[in-house]
This record gives C-alpha cells, structure tokens and sequence, in this order.
C-alpha cells in the first residue's frame, strides 16, 4: 500500500549532510519525494512509497546522518497523489 508523508525534522540538521544523507537514503527504499532546508534551521521532506519503506525512512530521519543531532520528528500523513516521480533536493 502507497503512502505519503510530510516531515519535519529539527535539531542540528543543517550543515551536517542531512539533506544528501536523506536523497540517497529514500533512493535506496524506493521512495519519491524531496527534502529541503527551512529558513528556521530544520529540514522538512516529503516522502512517498510503500508504507513499509516510508516507516523505515521516518526511523532513519529520527537518527540521521553522523553527524545530526536530531531533536524531534514530526510526522504528518497526506493523501496519495503520485505527483513526485522522483527524489529531489530543494533549494529556496
């Protein structure tokens, strides 16, 4: 079963590879979506995929890379509407 997610992630996220750690991350599940920086230092990102494999991503992002501290992981369920046919990373 297809889901999507919305996530914010924060603590120290920035700087510290999070956003390439995270592309290559969903690539490797199989999961569509982006990832970006926020102007209020989190990442926010959204996944999409098999549920499986977006429950997997969500663990990932409470971790990180080795270098991130993360310090919460809000998670918001959307709907399915296969608009992302890749992963990208955002840039303002």
């Amino acid at each position: 079963m297809k889901t999507r997610v919305h996530v914010i992630i924060s603590g120290r996220v920035q700087g510290v590879w999070y956003r390439a750690s995270t592309k290559q991350k969903a690539e490797a599940l199989g999961l569509t979506g982006w990832v970006k920086n926020t102007a209020d230092g989190n990442v926010e990102a959204m996944f999409e995929g098999d549920e499986s494999s977006v429950d997997e991503m969500i663990a990932w992002c409470r971790k990180g890379p080795p270098l991130a501290q993360v310090a919460e992981v809000k998670v918001s369920e959307k709907c399915v509407g296969g608009t992302c046919s890749n992963f990208a990373v955002l840039h303002d």
